[in-house]
């Protein structure tokens, strides 16, 4: 059986990609240059990220931030651009209206695809951001929430598996019973 011809892989730019993106009917997250689809969500993912969002709203607009959900792009790199589920941007917007740079909360929620990638490559990416004062993991797996927090110490580990997740930037609480309200929590493989 005969393989496809090899294709020479070029990195895209920052603009290349975003023009390349805006035409796409898949997204993609670009990471040191090259493009990577993203997979498709279970409900349990969805129904967590939309509580998060009720949740958080009210916080972001008292405190006069931007909330957005999964479809803005963060830009943690001149190559590396995401679509995480939850950003709070509490800055100015930048003139380029398809992306952010500087969060001071960000969460992802974990699932069987992501995990790997949300607790390794986008932590310490995210971290990075001088704007950025935490970094949550929501699991859609478990009930288990996880808060990366940059302090004075360096930062900050805490998880939670029941109570309020104290939000940084946002000046509030997160509750988990009301996070994972009505959530049939996705199976681990066996």
């Amino acid at each position: 059986m005969m393989g496809e011809p090899a294709k020479a892989l070029k990195p895209l730019s920052l603009e290349e990609y975003l023009a390349w993106e805006t035409r796409s009917t898949t997204k993609h997250e670009l990471v040191e240059g090259l493009p990577y689809a993203m997979a498709g969500a279970s409900r349990a993912h969805n129904l967590v990220v939309s509580h998060l969002h009720y949740l958080l709203y009210p916080l972001a607009r008292r405190k006069g931030c931007r909330l957005y959900v999964a479809d803005m792009k963060l830009k943690v790199g001149e190559r590396t651009v995401y679509y995480p589920d939850l950003m709070a941007v509490c800055a100015p917007p930048l003139e380029n209206p398809y992306y952010e740079e500087a969060p001071c909360l960000v969460v992802e929620v974990l699932s069987e695809s992501t995990e790997g990638v949300d607790r390794r490559e986008k932590l310490w990416r995210y971290l990075a951001l001088p704007s950025l004062e935490g970094y949550l993991l929501v699991s859609a797996l478990e009930r288990r929430a996880e808060l990366y927090r940059k302090g004075e110490e360096g930062v900050l580990y805490q998880a939670f598996t029941d109570g309020e997740v104290p939000l940084p930037c946002l000046e509030g609480a997160l509750p988990l019973e009301e996070v994972y309200a009505g959530v049939d929590l996705e199976p681990r493989p066996g």
